[in-house]
């Protein structure tokens, strides 16, 4: 089968188009043919950093987490799927799990869900980490109606399908960006924009909140920033983070007596720990997207299989709107 694949690792390693075997359905898995992948950071950092990172794929490397596709084959012992189901899911381009980056991927069932129907498959490929990620921070922060929420970074990939689902809790949503054309994307979605160029953190606590802060505060940027979360949140209020990579000086949490809430998406790829809650998470969010409540941002340009490398080019540029979606 036809592959983009990394011989080596490194900032300005270029993929090569790469013929491999194509896979079969072990037990409990599917085969899927890829029609679309998104590009998330998660993807970059593997590519930049090898090995150091701890979990990249042996070279060969086909990387890639998110796709959209529909099922090829059904090994043994899958329930709930057939070939000819379009699906969805985030379930390889780590350790010893083959990437999207190729015309068939080898995928565990329970980590997929059932496509959205309203979706093009470009769209629902954009889905998949993001949407699990901001799912999990909003319920482990314990995200309700009638909550006051913050989302650091609204129009990028996490974010914006953050404000979408505090919206649909019920929540009254808040998002930080900056550019009049993210900051447009976020009052789409149905936030109310901040500027955190133009207003402080103690500014738009002010403004917003009557200086009370947020109950719960949705970090999508991570590292230095956590500190402007801790000084937004609520008295035993909650910050969860999708990067916490960081030293930091905890005491504006602790005087707040705020949870912290790290969420690293990848562990049931990693470990095989409660895989089948990503796919039920999978096919909450489908439901969600077919009710008119969740929508992905997509970048506008569009890149083919082989285009792959001008794909990451852009998502490193910090230019793209929404997710950055390769047609297979």
């Amino acid at each position: 089968m036809k592959t983009m694949a990394l011989s080596e690792y490194g900032p300005n390693s270029p993929f090569a188009l790469t013929e491999l075997p194509k896979p079969t359905a072990d037990t409990g898995h599917v085969i899927v043919r890829v029609q679309a992948t998104s590009i998330n950071t998660i993807d970059m950092m593997i590519r930049n950093m090898g090995t150091d990172l701890g979990f990249a794929p042996a070279t060969p490397a086909v990387l890639g987490m998110d796709f959209a596709g529909t099922i090829e084959e059904v090994g043994e012992g899958v329930t709930g799927f057939a070939v000819g189901d379009e699906v969805y899911g985030c379930a390889g381009g780590l350790a010893n799990l083959q990437g999207a980056l190729a015309e068939y991927m080898p995928a565990d069932a329970r980590l997929i869900a059932k496509k959205p129907k309203s979706l093009s498959m470009r769209e629902a490929a954009a889905i998949p980490l993001v949407g699990i990620t901001a799912y999990e921070g909003l319920k482990r922060a314990g995200v309700s109606e009638g909550q006051k929420v913050l989302v650091h970074g609204g129009s990028g990939g996490v974010g914006h399908i953050g404000v979408q689902l505090a919206r649909s809790l019920g929540a009254e949503v808040y998002a930080t960006d900056s550019g009049d054309e993210r900051l447009s994307v976020v009052r789409a979605l149905g936030a109310e924009a901040i500027d955190f160029k133009a207003e402080s953190v103690e500014d738009y606590v002010a403004k917003h909140t009557g200086g009370t802060g947020f109950d719960a505060v949705l970090d999508t940027v991570g590292a230095g920033n956590l500190t402007n979360s801790f000084n937004a949140v609520a008295l035993n209020g909650h910050v969860a983070t999708t990067l916490a990579l960081a030293e930091l000086d905890l005491s504006p949490a602790h005087l707040k007596g705020a949870s912290l809430h790290i969420v690293f998406m990848l562990i049931p790829m990693l470990h095989d720990k409660d895989r089948a809650d990503h796919g039920a998470i999978l096919a909450e969010l489908a439901k969600l997207v077919d009710s008119g409540a969740l929508k992905p941002v997509v970048d506008e340009p569009q890149f083919t299989l082989e285009e792959v490398g001008a794909a990451y080019d852009r998502l490193a540029s910090g230019k793209a709107i929404g997710k950055v979606v390769v047609d297979v």
